[in-house]
């Protein structure tokens, strides 16, 4: 068994109306500071919740995720405005029931409308629509839950050499890996 690491960043595509958001705060919050300099101090009461307001909407609103492969081991981590870390998951590659793109048989009937099971759902995926996203399902604390995960193609490949019965690659990371192989053993 080789000992292996496998570090990804995603960072999650930010929300249309979010910026525009972010300037009505401050406008507001300026606009009630002043008040309460001009008019009456209790209007900068309002001032000050709405700029404290704009700081934790600020930390909450910038989420990247880390997905860590160590040795049979995923781990995630949720980072808050580029500054705070939080584990959300370790979870053993052994209890993996499948990986599998999310429009792949493997995974349908797991789906929200249309699926036999319904699972806890966990999503940390980038939500660009160019990166195809994967569905794992895997067993936590004894429990199965659903994660959407959006894995580059080196861990994919780790993952399925590690456990070829239950990774599957989206079509063109298959032919991918395919033409590898077939090049690695002309090689040799």
């Amino acid at each position: 068994m080789y000992d292996y690491k496998i570090v990804e960043q995603v960072s999650r595509k930010k929300k249309s109306m979010s910026g525009v958001l972010r300037k009505v705060m401050i406008l507001f919050a300026v606009i009630f500071v002043i008040m309460g300099i001009a008019i009456s101090q209790s209007f900068m009461l309002a001032g000050f919740l709405l700029a404290a307001l704009y700081f934790v909407f600020d930390i909450f609103s910038q989420k990247d995720y880390e997905y860590t492969l160590e040795n049979d081991t995923l781990s995630i981590d949720v980072i808050y405005g580029k500054k705070y870390r939080k584990t959300a998951h370790v979870l053993e590659l052994k209890n993996m029931e499948v990986t599998a793109p999310h429009w792949h048989e493997s995974v349908a009937k797991y789906k929200k409308n249309g699926g036999t099971e319904q699972l806890k759902k966990f999503d940390y995926t980038s939500y660009d629509d160019n990166i195809p996203y994967y569905t794992m399902i895997i067993k936590e604390d004894g429990r199965k839950i659903k994660l959407l995960l959006d894995l580059t193609e080196e861990m994919l490949h780790t993952m399925k050499t590690q456990h070829p019965e239950k990774v599957y690659f989206a079509y063109r990371l298959s032919i991918y890996f395919l033409m590898a192989d077939s090049l690695h053993r002309l090689e040799r």
